[in-house]
This record gives C-alpha cells, sequence and structure tokens, in this order.
C-alpha cells in the first residue's frame, strides 16, 4: 500500500461489491423460489474475477455455474467444492471431451455432432456422462435446429451412455417484456419438452426470471442482474450496483478559447476552460465512442469528455469545479452513484455488459 492507503502505483480503482452481489442472488432466489438459481460467471465473472465471485455465490448456496469454455471450466474448478456443478455453455471443441469427463465438468451439448463425440467418450471410459442438452428456439445462435431433432431423438436412443440433465435454450429478447418473440421461445421450448418427455426445461436469462413463473423451468441462469446491471425494461433496476470504478487525475491544466483538445484535435474549446486528464482509456474499457460524448463524476458534478478518448487517457473539461478542486492523484467517478453502468453503456452507444466485460486489469481492485 502507498501513502493514502491507495494501492501503490495504481491509477484507477475498481471496487465489487460482494454483499450487493450476494443481495441480488438472495433477490432472484426469491422471485423463483422453488425452482433452483445457478451463476453466469463466463469472461471472467463479466470481467469482475470469476474466483472471487463464483465463491461469494457458494456461500450464498449457489451450486450451478455456467461458463463460455473448457478452459474457464478447468480454471474455476479447483476454487469451488466437489459437489459444484460447472456447465460449459459453448459444447466442447473436437478431442477435449476426455478432459471434460475426467474433470467432472457439464457440458452444453449443441448439435448431434457434439452428443455423438460425448457418447463415444463416454464408451472410451467405460460409464455413462452427464450433459445438458440445447436446442435453438428462435435466436439462430447455438443448438439442435428444429430440423435436426428427429436425428437427436434417434441419436439419443441410441446413446445409452449419455445422461441428461435437462433441455435448454436462450431467450433471445428477454429485456424486452412486450416482445413477441419471448412467448414463441417459449411455446417452442414446450413442445420441445413434449417431444422428448421425461426432461425439464432451462430457458431463462437474467431478462427471462423478470418475464414470469412460466419462463423459470427447472434452473434459471442469471448473469447481467446479479452484477446489478439492468435485466429489464419492466421498471426501474430492481438490482443493487455491486461495481464502483473511480479513476486518477494525472495532469491538469488552463487553456485559452481556440485550443485543440486530443488526437485530431477532435475537440477545440470555444472559451477558456480548465482541464483535466485522468488514467484511464479505451485500454481499460473506456469505449472510444465516449469522445465527446461521455462523462465523469466528482461531487456530483458531470465532467464532459472532451477530444477523443486515448488508449492510457482521457481529457475532461472541469472548468464547472472550483479551480483547485481537483490535482494531481484527486479521484474522479466513472461507475458509480451518480452513474450507472447503463448511463456509460447508452453514451458510449453500447450494452452494459460489453462495458463491464472490458474492464481492464490495469486497475487496483477491492472486494467488499
Amino acid at each position: 500500500m502507498g501513502a493514502g492507503g491507495t494501492v501503490q502505483g495504481a491509477n484507477g480503482f475498481l471496487t465489487v461489491d460482494l454483499a450487493a452481489l450476494a443481495s441480488n442472488y438472495g433477490k432472484l432466489r426469491s422471485m423463483v423460489a422453488p425452482k433452483r438459481v445457478a451463476a453466469v460467471v463466463k469472461a471472467d465473472a463479466y470481467g469482475l474475477g470469476a474466483v472471487r465471485v463464483s465463491l461469494a455465490l457458494q456461500a450464498e448456496g449457489c451450486k450451478q455455474f455456467f461458463v463460455a469454455n473448457l478452459m474457464e471450466a478447468l480454471a474455476l474448478q479447483p476454487a469451488l467444492e466437489r459437489d459444484v456443478q460447472i456447465f460449459v455453455l459453448n459444447g466442447l471443441q473436437p478431442g477435449s471431451e476426455t478432459a471434460c469427463a475426467r474433470a467432472g465438468i457439464f457440458p452444453v451439448l449443441n448439435s448431434v455432432e457434439q452428443l455423438r463425440r460425448w457418447s463415444s467418450t463416454a464408451d472410451d471410459l467405460g460409464r455413462t456422462l452427464a450433459a445438458v442438452l440445447q436446442f435453438d428456439t428462435g435466436m439462430s445462435r447455438l443448438g439442435v435446429a428444429p430440423d435436426e431433432r428427429p436425428e437427436l431423438a434417434r441419436c439419443l436412443n441410441a446413446c445409452g451412455n449419455v445422461e441428461v440433465l435437462f433441455l435448454m435454450s436462450h431467450l433471445a429478447s428477454a429485456d424486452e417484456t412486450d416482445s413477441e418473440q419471448n412467448c414463441g421461445q417459449l411455446a417452442e421450448m414446450l413442445r420441445i419438452v413434449d417431444e422428448f418427455p421425461g426432461f425439464d426445461p432451462c430457458i431463462a436469462n437474467s431478462g427471462g426470471i423478470f418475464l414470469g413463473p412460466e419462463y423459470h423451468g427447472v434452473l434459471v441462469r442469471p448473469g447481467i442482474a446479479l452484477y446489478g446491471g439492468r435485466a429489464t425494461d419492466a421498471a426501474d433496476n430492481p438490482m443493487q450496483p455491486v461495481v464502483k470504478l473511480e479513476v486518477a487525475v494525472i495532469q491538469t491544466r488552463i487553456v485559452p478559447a481556440g485550443t485543440s483538445v486530443g488526437y485530431g484535435g477532435a475537440h477545440l474549446t470555444s472559451a477558456p476552460a480548465r482541464l483535466a486528464t485522468v488514467a484511464a482509456g479505451y485500454a481499460d474499457g473506456l469505449p472510444l465512442s465516449l469522445s465527446g460524448r461521455g462523462a465523469v463524476y466528482y461531487e456530483g458534478q458531470r465532467l464532459p469528455i472532451v477530444g477523443r478518448v486515448s488508449m492510457d487517457s482521457t481529457t475532461i473539461d472541469i472548468t464547472a469545479l472550483h479551480e483547485g478542486a481537483l490535482t494531481l492523484g484527486s479521484r474522479v467517478e466513472v461507475i458509480g452513484p451518480n452513474q450507472t453502468l447503463e448511463d456509460i453503456a447508452r453514451d458510449a452507444g453500447t450494452i452494459s455488459y460489453e462495458i463491464l466485460t472490458s474492464l481492464g486489469h490495469r486497475y487496483a481492485r477491492t472486494y467488499c
């Protein structure tokens, strides 16, 4: 630790509120009870640290975790209890089946080919292997397509060494409560359950939880809602914020009217101005698209970004503050009480998922 209790050399400070994370998990669990609540911790728990996040959720009773690929699963598994289930959403690349089986990790099988490979691995190991089957119900991204379902049924009948834990699909418009696509995908999922009797459905992501109990299935798998993001357009965001981000000032200056700011002279001051440069840029998760559109905050005052966001730094207009309010080492708020994930995503023309997962590893991280 350096002077003033800061991490030595740090220019940015990311706080992850594990108590808020636990509260969000509890809220979702109460909404879907008695159904189970899993946690999507892919992409390093949306950039917040998969191990720390998963341990906090495990302490709240979470026993099912979803990651994107086998590498993520293998990295996470040693930190968790032996009875925890880890599911690989993208299925398995050829040649990785044996490693997955021996680790006791569960693939989400997205095609007949993946099912056959998993069954062949079960043959090689001389035991039954469990998995999840995913169906495409209208997103056209992952899962068994409608015209492949007869072949899948024949393969399932022939593959007696694969235990299907549940059937899965993914909602494409779950955050839009009035979207007819949600009802259509649910209806298709129920047809699949009739076609493959004896297996329970799992279709609800974060937004799906808020669509109602008919979407909850045997298991819900929230991601963005756990991390405090807005998962539905139905009402004000009911989730507690989990992330706070502050960055440090590295220089201030006074400039006259007509001064160009940033690469390409993208901003030209129209009057004398006071500027500050802060130590975060697009390498730290502040999108280039925030240039001339976004802002940071200091003591509730909005301070607009001027000029282009650079790789390691961003310039802000601090004219609205009294002179001397910001000096070398002062911290400004990027995400916090005055600016939510959705606010910064809106200004950047993107979504909160991208803001979270783009947060770099150059911040001093605190878990509380």
